[in-house]
């Protein structure tokens, strides 16, 4: 057997370990042979982008961040952008992509990545394309499964980040606004506004009122709590607004964000008068070494998806729902995305704590 696996989207902490364990079991329990194909679809896509990965070159990357084969968001090899009579256009160029599969003599294709790159998988899938999915995230949005490897990780970059400015918040008296990744989804901010004392949690599943936020602060101030933390996820929106977003896709799903933290520092700075600081975590929080949860899940991800392969269960994502690692069909897996549950025990939670989350 020879079994191909490529990363997409974007990076997070853990794929070098769902793409060692792949690596190990595949080559020391069934003795096939693994290519490891560049730079995810792309590498599929015009020259050929590959290499052979053995247990003796996949050594030492468990602990490591990113992805030893690189990834893109951008590789859509059913809407590949070209360029046509001087004119920018899409095209479809799915066919080249499997007629390069071929080549290379693959027996399978495992998929690791986010809705964007499982959804690309489906397609191939669909035409013909022996593929395995497994779902990677630190956004936590991808249902089917209870938890994405690199999300506990980027929960505890961000926590670590509330930390620090927790302190120089209270050295300042100052109001310190953090942005925090998750697309339409709240996960990390709400669990890393949790785990980081936050005052202050705004998510895109709970449109936020600004008067609200800022009645929370100053409530604050007056019981001589001088600082406050406020998280905001990048796809935060006040009631009757929009979320900020400044980059989508052709299908119009939104891909890039900025500026949600910063209007909401505005507004605070207009409303309360107090001196406010934005810090937008960004992409530290795909970055650095996964966390040890991370480095197991990525490995019994990685392990599972050979298993599917030798099963031949085609089709299918790795999925973990406590306490077993199993398998759904990727098509339903990409159908909706997970979102945070405005009434569920973890938000009632918070708020019976204190934590005002502007509604």
């Amino acid at each position: 057997m020879r079994i191909g696996v490529l990363t997409g989207g974007g990076d997070a902490p853990g794929l070098n370990g769902v793409i060692r364990a792949i690596v190990r079991s595949a080559t020391l329990k069934y003795g096939w042979t693994v290519i490891g194909i560049f730079d995810g679809f792309e590498g599929l896509l015009g020259k050929k982008n590959t290499k052979e990965l053995k247990p003796w070159n996949t050594r030492g990357i468990l602990s490591r961040g990113g992805t030893i084969l690189g990834t893109t968001n951008r590789g859509n090899p059913f809407a590949v952008k070209v360029r046509e009579k001087g004119k920018p256009t899409e095209k479809d160029l799915s066919d080249a992509a499997i007629g390069n599969i071929r080549k290379l003599r693959l027996d399978a294709l495992v998929v690791i990545g986010g809705d964007g790159s499982l959804a690309i998988a489906n397609r191939l899938f669909r035409k013909g394309v022996p593929v395995v999915g497994v779902p990677k995230t630190i956004d936590n949005d991808l249902s089917e499964t209870h938890v994405t490897f690199g999300f506990t990780t980027a929960v505890e970059t961000a926590t670590e980040a509330l930390d620090k400015l927790h302190t120089t918040a209270e050295s300042h008296h100052r109001v310190m606004v953090v942005e925090v990744m998750g697309r339409y989804a709240g996960w990390i901010a709400l669990e890393a506004g949790i785990a980081g004392s936050a005052d202050v949690i705004l998510i895109p599943e709970i449109p936020y009122g600004m008067d609200r936020v800022c009645r929370k602060i100053a409530e604050r101030k007056q019981a001589h709590c001088c600082s406050s933390i406020v998280v905001v996820a990048e796809g935060a929106r006040p009631l009757r607004g929009k979320m900020a977003v400044i980059e989508r896709d052709p299908s119009g799903y939104a891909i890039r964000f900025s500026g949600a933290a910063a209007a909401v520092g505005d507004g605070i700075r207009q409303q309360t008068g107090m001196d406010v600081r934005v810090t937008v975590l960004g992409h530290v929080q795909r970055g650095g070494s996964p966390c040890a949860a991370d480095r197991i899940l990525a490995t019994q991800y990685g392990v599972k998806a050979v298993e599917l392969v030798f099963r031949k269960r085609f089709g299918h994502m790795v999925s973990y729902k406590p306490p077993e690692i199993t398998s759904v069909p990727i098509g339903k897996a990409v159908r909706k995305i997970k979102l945070v549950d405005p009434d569920s025990e973890m938000v009632r939670a918070a708020e019976s704590i204190g934590v005002s989350f502007g509604r």
